[in-house]
């Protein structure tokens, strides 16, 4: 039987997975959204952030507020991603300097397996499912294999960033902060802005980014309820296009500005990936298929755990 406790341990942890992905460049918190079942309640939840919340808010309606906001689903899941991205982000730093092939074959696996639990929950495939499915595909690859555009500091094109930057943290398989490098402007505003609290950069961003943010809730809460089985399909292929940024055999290429490599907190900033396939057939290849394979094992492990506490 469902439990009712206002704070749910079970959307904690996916909160925490949620985190934790988000942590990893190229990785996005959506992805493992949808694979836990819970992506369509989260855009709904965000959508709620509406009129109706702010006159409840201003007429101090706690109760009617919480329930208009989903706020006993909300509540546990943003924290749990706070906490995962508190706590492992020095973990997954140490990792990455060591161990990054490692890293990146789990999280290959892990998504690897994640296309089939989502893509299975499409109620029937047929030539529109298919097309959207292999546009989402196409699309998610084509933005990995782009170059970084130059720096513009124009309030539109920020506004701009601010949109597109949001829209891809909530799109499974997408990642924000590789975006907003491919649109040349991370340095601007994740690093310099932030760092030398520069309004005229902030606001822009920041209100695109709210914008974006609400609008586009609005219309996949929308989509799922009109074309669920499309939208899905489109969501699947996102995710297998992001398969190109995880996969373990890469070699970095750094982000510079001003012919200078950018670092954030002493670690080089990555502007994209020249991948290879493994030459040899050694104790680290099988190492990196091991990885690989409890990636596989732990998605199946979490559906698992998912459909339990339903």
């Amino acid at each position: 039987m469902k439990k009712n406790n206002f704070f749910n341990t079970g959307l904690f942890l996916k909160g925490m997975a949620m985190g934790a992905a988000n942590v990893i460049p190229g990785v996005s918190g959506g992805t493992i959204a949808l694979i836990t079942g819970i992506y369509e309640r989260l855009i709904n939840a965000i959508k709620s952030f509406d009129l109706e919340a702010l006159k409840l808010f201003f007429q101090f309606k706690w109760k009617e507020l919480s329930r208009h906001i989903d706020l006993t689903f909300l509540l546990p899941v943003i924290t749990g991603l706070v906490v995962a991205i508190l706590s492992l982000a020095k973990l997954f730093e140490y990792l990455f300097a060591h161990y990054p092939e490692y890293i990146w074959a789990y999280f290959f696996g892990l998504v690897l397996a994640s296309i089939y639990f989502v893509g299975k929950t499409v109620d029937k495939w047929y030539s529109v499912t298919y097309f959207t499915f292999l546009a989402g595909t196409l699309l998610a690859v084509s933005l990995t294999v782009l170059h970084p555009a130059g720096e513009n500091d124009h309030p539109l094109y920020l506004f701009f960033n601010g949109v597109i930057a949001i829209i891809s943290m909530i799109l499974p398989g997408l990642s924000g902060s590789f975006v907003l490098i491919l649109l040349g402007n991370y340095q601007l505003v994740a690093i310099d802005a932030i760092n030398n609290f520069d309004l005229k950069i902030i606001i822009p961003f920041a209100l695109g980014a709210a914008i974006g943010l609400v609008a586009f809730s609005h219309f996949l809460s929308w989509l799922f309820k009109r074309y669920k089985n499309e939208t899905i399909a489109l969501l699947t292929g996102f995710i297998l296009g992001s398969l190109s940024i995880l996969w373990p055999w890469k070699t970095p290429v750094f982000l510079t500005h001003n012919g200078q490599v950018v670092e954030k907190h002493g670690r080089k900033l990555v502007s994209y990936y020249e991948m290879y396939m493994p030459q040899n057939i050694d104790s680290q290849f099988f190492m990196v298929i091991f990885f690989i394979v409890l990636g596989i094992i732990s998605i199946v492990w979490i559906e698992k755990t998912s459909l339990q506490n339903q």
